[in-house]
This record gives C-alpha cells, structure tokens and sequence, in this order.
C-alpha cells in the first residue's frame, strides 16, 4: 500500500519568524496524525532553524528548488550538497521554475539526477497549461515531461511525482478529483512504459492545484491519487492540519 503524502510548499512567503512560528502552531497537532507523510518546504533561509524544530518529529523538511551542480562559480544558487545537511526532500520541476525561470526538460532531468545522486528525494512536477488542457494535449504534454525528466534515470527509488495542471495553481480553480485521477492515471500507465508496472504501482503521485481543506477528500479519495502538493493552504495552520488528518482517513 502506497501511504499518503501530504507536502507544504511555502514558496517566497514568510521570514524565518514567520515560518518558526508557523511550525511550532502545527507541530503538536501534525505529530498526533497516524499513516501520513508530512513535509514542509519552507524557503531556503528557514531549513537549518526548522530543522532544529523538528528533530525527532514525523514531520520532515523539504527544499523548493536546487542547482544541479554540487559546488561552483554560480553565484545565489544552492546546490544538492548543501541541501542534504538540512532536509530529506526537493521540489523539482514546479510549473513555476517552468514558467518564470526558464527550467526546460534537460535542466529538470539533471536537477533530479544531482538530487538522487545527493541521497534527496526528488518531488517532481509535471503539468499543463490551460491551452494545452483545452486542446486536448494533456497526456501529450505530461508524458513528454516525464520521459524528459527520467531520461536516463535507471533507478526510481523514493522518487515522487506531483501532477500540477498549471491552470489550477494558485487559481482557486482545481480540478475535479476525476479529472485528476484520470490524468494520474495516465501517469502511472507511462511509469509503467519507462520503467515496469511494479514501479508504475508503487510509486507515489500526489495531486496539487489550488488543494484546500474543503475538497482534500475529493481527492484522496480517488485510487490514483496518494497526496498532494499544497500551496497557499500550507501557510494557514489549521487548514493544513485538516489537510493532513483527512489524508490519514481517507486512505
């Protein structure tokens, strides 16, 4: 059985402050909730003080980002190395990198080779945009992003997937938890292609999107989906607690 993962990506919100307070208001609660995976991924500038705060709790550090290489002349990067001395997992690929920064397939496929090769769990994310989603393209567009992002890559071990339809992030608009489950479904079937179908069923695909308290179970309640990846709800304490303890139950 694959368990549930529940992932908090801060993005460029809050001071280290903020982000210590933010946990000490979860941490007790988040601690009572059985059979979930819980992570945060604070900024960069907030992992080595939270990870003090959460020594010896269920709740685990992720990173939003890395560079690929592990040291060099690239200046207000940060590199795998330094990450593995602070947190367990690293978001890669998010459409947000995609769109804003440039990241194409190549850079997100040494991006998860660099994170692997560190001992860091990569979170990648694939997705579409609204256009593509219109037009038909989605099991285009997220199968090419997979099989670019895992070119080469012969070992899935701890590797996770998020699904993350660019028109739903940061919207308020998500999808439904069909829409959701059926293109994960089609996720799994190209894991399947890239590698076998043990890996196909074991490896962990969360959801994000505009995720919320409210429709948390819509999601987890699909087959496919064993998580999320969530943005702006992660910020609110209890909101994200709610989020964390319905992924316990509905799975």
């Amino acid at each position: 059985m694959r368990v549930p993962l529940i992932a908090g990506n801060w993005k460029m919100n809050t001071t280290v402050t903020d982000a210590v307070n933010l946990v000490k208001e979860m941490r007790d609660d988040l601690e009572k909730i059985p059979d979930v995976d819980k992570v945060i991924c604070p900024p960069f500038v907030s992992l080595a003080p939270l990870k003090e705060l959460v020594a010896g709790s269920t709740i685990k550090l992720g990173a939003q980002n890395l560079y690929f290489a592990e040291k060099g002349a690239y200046t207000g990067e940060i590199s795998p190395l330094m990450l593995a001395d602070l947190c367990e997992y690293v978001i890669i690929g998010h459409s947000e990198r995609r769109q804003y920064f440039g990241e194409s397939g190549d850079i997100v496929n040494k991006k998860v080779v660099s994170a692997l090769k560190a001992g860091l769990i990569p979170i990648l994310c694939i997705g579409e945009k609204l256009a593509e989603n219109e037009a038909g393209k989605t099991e285009e567009v997220v199968t090419r992003q997979l099989n670019a992002a895992l070119e080469n890559i012969d070992d899935s071990d701890g590797l996770i997937l998020a699904y993350e339809p660019v028109w739903a992030i940061g919207t308020g608009r998500a999808a439904t938890g069909k829409q959701a489950n059926e293109t994960i479904a089609i996720i799994r079937n190209c894991i399947s292609r890239i590698y076998d179908r043990r890996v196909s069923r074991e490896i962990r695909i969360l959801y994000g999107g505009s995720v919320t308290a409210a429709n948390t179970a819509e999601f987890m309640n699909q087959p496919d989906i064993d998580g999320a990846l969530v943005g702006g709800a992660s910020l609110k304490a209890a909101e994200f607690i709610s989020i964390v303890a319905q992924a316990s139950t509905t799975k």
